[in-house]
């Protein structure tokens, strides 16, 4: 699942966020169901690996290209997370550094 930061509540509610933090709703709350949704087919599928991923604040059309990191950069924690052993982990929250907070 491809997620973001902003669907994180403990992101979303700290302090240093606070400037970086549009206040939209759709796009957090969209984000943050999604969050809920790989916890309760994780559970659901232990046979599977499933994973949200942040891909982290990348330039793209979305934000008028005002990302910090190239398109190829966001796709790193992507890719590793789609291409994981079938021994690898599941239910959990991911950006390119490896576990993040829900």
């Amino acid at each position: 699942m491809v997620s973001s930061g902003m669907g994180s509540v403990a992101t979303f509610t700290d302090p240093r966020w606070r400037d970086l933090a549009p206040p939209t709703l759709g796009y957090p709350a969209s984000k943050a169901a999604l969050n809920m949704l790989t916890a309760v087919y994780a559970s659901a599928l232990p046979g599977i690996r499933i994973n949200a991923v942040d891909p982290g604040y990348t330039a793209t059309d979305l934000n008028g290209h005002s990302g910090f990191q190239t398109v190829a950069q966001g796709a790193d924690a992507i890719v590793r997370l789609a291409t994981i052993a079938g021994d690898g982990p599941t239910g959990g929250f991911f950006d390119r550094d490896g576990s993040a907070p829900w």
